[in-house]
């Protein structure tokens, strides 16, 4: 057994048998590679069935003395975690080293997020008189409507999109899929960029179902959305520093300050754990401190 032949392994197994897409599965690489990368330094010369518990807590520490933050130890042990899963299950190790190690304490931060008035404010700012600004009005409009990842959002595709019925098919992580409601000002701003602007494009092969093209007919990439969203922002006179996710968070946040329910937000946001949706109800614990100072009698 040694590293190489591993990793090759490893990397097969999260492609074929998890269906991870190639960003993830170059992080888990990477993430163990990171240890293997430390026994060398270390001149400890043990093969992954050799890595012990203490191997591990002093790799994790060396981390942090390189700098990492909590947040990047804990995702390097998830990763190792996944790791020693895959060995036991093929039989290339007899115990997981990781199974005593506690992962580094993490200070949950809350995600940025926009006020209803900033959203609107910042979509009033696209000049709806070009075409990018008609794509780019439906780009936001449907990020905020459905909530979606920008991975999602660029890979969407006109065959999942169901106009009588207001809903989306959103291929996610894993390739897993879910239905997503999308409210009628999406579809309705949707509608002028497939009708005004998109069915004039040159489409590229390949992109013939996509639904956000850039200027040549091509699909678009995530650096494209980032950088639309940033100028966008910073027309609208917005300080705050925005990313598509930013519409992910407002758009839950927003959901349940109004009282949405908390399984229907994880399930339109795509969590597999409602502990990663629950974060949202600290944001309205701060709304619900906010109504309770102004209006309290005794506050």
């Amino acid at each position: 057994m040694n590293w190489t032949l591993c990793l090759k392994q490893f990397q097969g197994y999260l492609r074929l048998e998890k269906s991870l897409s190639g960003h993830s599965v170059e992080a888990y690489v990477r993430d163990v590679d990171k240890l293997r990368q430390y026994l060398d330094l270390s001149k400890l010369p043990a093969r992954p069935d050799q890595v012990t518990s203490r191997i591990i807590r002093d790799f994790l520490a060396w981390l942090g003395e390189l700098g990492l933050t909590a947040t990047s130890q804990a995702r390097t042990l998830s990763g190792l975690r996944a790791f020693y899963k895959f060995l036991l299950i093929e039989d290339l190790a007899t115990q997981d080293p990781t199974d005593t190690v506690d992962s580094p304490k993490l200070g949950r931060k809350l995600p940025d997020t926009l006020a209803y008035e900033e959203v609107v404010q910042l979509l009033d700012a696209i000049d709806l008189s070009t075409n990018e600004g008609t794509r780019n009005r439906a780009m936001l409009e449907v990020l905020y409507s459905s909530g979606l990842r920008v991975s999602e959002l660029i890979g969407l595709r006109l065959s999942n999109i169901y106009v009588d019925q207001g809903f989306v098919r959103v291929l996610g992580k894993g390739s897993k899929e879910r239905l997503v409601p999308i409210g009628r000002d999406a579809l309705k701003h949707l509608g002028f960029y497939l009708e005004g602007v998109r069915c004039h494009l040159d489409i590229q092969h390949g992109s013939e179902d996509i639904v956000f093209l850039n200027r040549r007919g091509g699909g678009m990439s995530r650096v494209m959305v980032f950088n639309i969203i940033k100028d966008t922002a910073a027309k609208a006179g917005i300080r705050k520093t925005i990313s598509p996710h930013t519409f992910r968070h407002s758009f839950a946040t927003h959901l349940i300050e109004g009282g949405a329910d908390l399984r229907a937000v994880q399930e339109m946001l795509g969590h597999e754990s409602i502990t990663t949706t629950e974060i949202y109800t600290h944001l309205d614990r701060d709304y619900l401190r906010q109504v309770i100072t102004a209006f309290h009698p005794r506050s």
